[in-house]
């Protein structure tokens, strides 16, 4: 497989830096969740060209699309119709998100985004090489 003589490499294929690295994981993964799971999403009303109720309409494309799919699996029309009427339903739907951030104490907050910037920074760090203590 490998050289048996090749010594470990750590994060990133620098000497070191492995238990940074972990650490730094571990602080991103739970900032990254708090922060997460103190925000709300909501959608307001679907809006298309004006249209009050414009959901309707955005499927049009996409089940025209899928049809002449069925009928012919190779027709570029089918393919860019059901791609097109996809691409306007996810849009359409995060242009109608409203995202709120929860009432919560300075304390939790800070805590949040400080969890989140360490553990970044130590993942970033953890890939730079370290000196080994036989490098004197």
């Amino acid at each position: 497989m490998g050289d048996p003589a090749k010594k470990f490499e750590g994060a990133g294929g620098t000497p070191g830096g492995v238990g940074e690295f972990l650490l730094g994981l571990v602080l991103t993964i739970a900032g990254g969740y708090l922060l997460l799971s103190n925000v709300q999403v909501h959608t307001s009303g679907w809006r298309l060209f004006g249209l009050a109720n414009g959901f309707g309409i955005s499927l049009i494309p996409l089940m025209l699309g899928i049809g002449v799919l069925f009928f012919n699996g190779r027709s570029v029309l089918g393919w860019l119709l059901a791609g097109g009427g996809m691409v306007v339903i996810i849009v359409g739907v995060i242009a109608q998100m409203d995202i709120y951030f929860h009432t919560t104490s300075l304390f939790h907050t800070l805590l949040m985004l400080g969890m989140l910037a360490a553990g970044l920074g130590l993942v970033a760090r953890s890939l730079r090489p370290h000196r080994s203590s036989s490098d004197g």
